[in-house]
């Protein structure tokens, strides 16, 4: 199988210098700590060097990518960036979508508008990652107005969710690693319709229920940390919302949640408590010794905070081991569950 083509930003790592901008075009901020950056990346790239060379004997020849063990190994040790977008579309589903349905995104945006939808899509685009040089003003070079169409198009194709505070970042993101604005579109389409059903809805529901779910298994993984929270009568909405509804994009360093967002395309929803739950576990006496409301909300933005965080190939191999097994059963029965009690 070919390789998507490459763009200005979806280059393989390279050695690391004291840039001010990172890979993906965000401004790095005064207090970076390129030491231990450097430390990592010293070690990482010959991950990469290593992931690259397989994924090219996996990916040489083939027209598409089948579900496999195999794949799904590979997927988890991370994509290389010159294939990333490739098997995003593939794994998720999304390329098919797109071939199926030629001209519906030039359609969507040749067709005629709703100007609330325009003036609430626009108030976010400036919102937008200021701080990455792809999308902090509207030069040639800038991706706004990809970001724009796209959220307009998708608003316009499903009337249900319309659109939602959150998703320009998620489109931003796919901008950054994408080929073009139709192939972010229809990954956007399937994330939200396919792999992520109503989490962006106008009630949110999926959502809400999954954060249910993520405090039941915190119940029957870390029952030390669920009664801090019972204890206060935290509610988990206000502990991870962020976490899920941007899909730890602005928690977690951008590198790993690219590694975490290769599983999600291809293992589905999963992969997101699997990240929460490593993180809770692995910060689980910071939480179990806080004793308030405020105390509980800054261990859980120490979990955002660990040491590992910045080691997205460590974290990767963490958050296949600390919560032990998750059998995809276990969570669609606890989604009934939680859904009939917030219903």
């Amino acid at each position: 199988m070919a390789a998507s083509g490459e763009n200005d930003v979806q280059q393989p790592l390279v050695k690391p210098t004291r840039e001010k901008v990172d890979t993906y075009g965000f401004t790095r901020p005064e207090d970076f700590d390129y030491e231990t950056y450097e430390e990592f990346m010293s070690r990482y790239l010959s991950v990469l060097a290593r992931r690259a060379s397989r994924w090219n004997g996996l990916l040489k020849g083939r027209k598409a990518i089948n579900r496999s063990f195999k794949v799904k190994r590979f997927i988890r040790k991370g994509i290389p960036a010159e294939h990333r977008g490739m098997v995003w579309m593939e794994v998720s589903g999304a390329q098919h979508k797109m071939e199926t349905n030629p001209d519906v995104y030039s359609g969507l945006l040749n067709g005629q508008k709703d100007q609330q939808l325009l003036d609430t899509i626009n108030t976010d685009i400036h919102r937008t990652f200021p701080e990455n040089i792809y999308f902090c003003d509207a030069s040639r070079e800038s991706k706004r107005v990809a970001l724009y169409n796209i959220l307009v198009a998708f608003g316009h194709h499903n009337k249900t969710v319309g659109y939602c505070q959150g998703l320009n970042f998620i489109v931003a993101i796919f901008l950054l690693i994408l080929k073009d604005e139709e192939q972010a579109f229809w990954l956007l389409v399937t994330l939200l319709e396919d792999i992520l059903p109503e989490y962006y809805s106008k009630d949110m529901k999926g959502l809400k229920v999954d954060q249910e779910v993520l405090g039941e298994l915190v119940k029957l993984k870390n029952p030390t940390v669920s009664a801090v929270i019972e204890k206060e009568g935290m509610p988990w909405s206000i502990l991870v919302t962020k976490w899920f509804v941007c899909l730890y994009i602005d928690v977690l360093p951008i590198e790993t949640v690219l590694r975490i967002w290769d599983c999600l395309f291809y293992e589905g929803s999963k992969i997101l408590f699997r990240v929460a739950l490593t993180m809770i576990k692995r910060n689980e006496a910071t939480i179990a010794a806080a004793t308030s409301f405020p105390g509980i909300l800054e261990a859980f933005k120490q979990c955002t905070q660990d040491s590992i965080i910045t080691d997205c190939h460590a974290f990767m191999q963490a958050i296949f081991a600390d919560p032990g097994p998750l059998p995809m059963a276990q969570i669609l029965k606890l989604r009934q569950e939680c859904e009939a009690k917030i219903s």
